[in-house]
């Protein structure tokens, strides 16, 4: 019997802008024959740019896959701070992925030495402490930000510019070979990003969801030894 469960992409704040951006970017995996269903947290920040705000929604999303539990076959939270990761892997048997330490596995694979693209510069210590319990930061080329709020991603071309700017600096200065863009928000700017910088960039979300589909296809979870 055919598994129709499906891959939960869970968006920790309440921009549906943000929601649409994730779902056009993983839109080229529903390929692989997995429903994948994007939900925002409307009860969220419009954006999370802090600690505090991203502690604030790990309640929300551990009830929000509690919810959806009997029809999820995995989950992706889609925040770039992985807020409610390793909780939620206490809640469930399926597989569970955060894009932050997704985008950063897949970085090594294309690379030696990535570079992230913040968008505050209150975010890097942020990305730093998560890089430092990862083992990392010896591959950690250079952590730069564009210095624009979550909302102010909405203006493609502003935004397009400041991440050029960046990664530019992060690939000529810092000396990454491989960047990684440190925000849900960004997802539709991989494309016109790498095609301007001639370097792999690797958009979160995407990566979270190609991990997460062959995890389910293989059942391959955190869990060994339950289903």
């Amino acid at each position: 019997m055919a598994d129709e469960r499906s891959l939960y992409v869970l968006n920790p704040n309440s921009s549906e802008a943000v929601t649409a951006g994730i779902e056009a970017a993983v839109d080229p995996l529903k390929g692989f024959g997995r429903r994948i269903i994007c939900m925002t947290n409307a009860r969220g920040p419009m954006g999370i740019e802090t600690k505090a705000q991203a502690d604030l929604t790990i309640a929300q999303t551990l009830e929000t896959a509690a919810r959806v539990e009997d029809d999820a076959a995995g989950f992706v939270i889609a925040c770039f701070g992985d807020p409610g990761l390793h909780a939620l892997r206490d809640r469930t048997r399926k597989p569970v992925l955060g894009i932050q330490e997704s985008a950063v596995l897949t970085a090594m694979s294309l690379g030696q030495r990535f570079g992230i693209i913040a968008i505050l510069r209150g975010s890097i210590p942020r990305h730093l402490r998560s890089l430092g319990a990862m083992n990392v930061l010896d591959r950690l080329a250079g952590d730069r930000a564009v210095d624009l709020h979550v909302n102010e991603l909405n203006d493609a071309g502003k935004t397009l510019s400041r991440m050029e700017e960046v990664g530019r600096r992060l690939r000529d200065q810092d000396g990454a070979d491989v960047l990684i863009m440190g925000c849900a928000g960004m997802a539709r700017f991989r494309l016109p990003l790498e095609k301007a910088l001639d370097i792999p960039v690797v958009e979160p979300c995407q990566a979270a969801v190609a991990m997460a589909l062959p995890r389910i296809a293989l059942n391959q979870t955190h869990r060994v030894g339950e289903t």
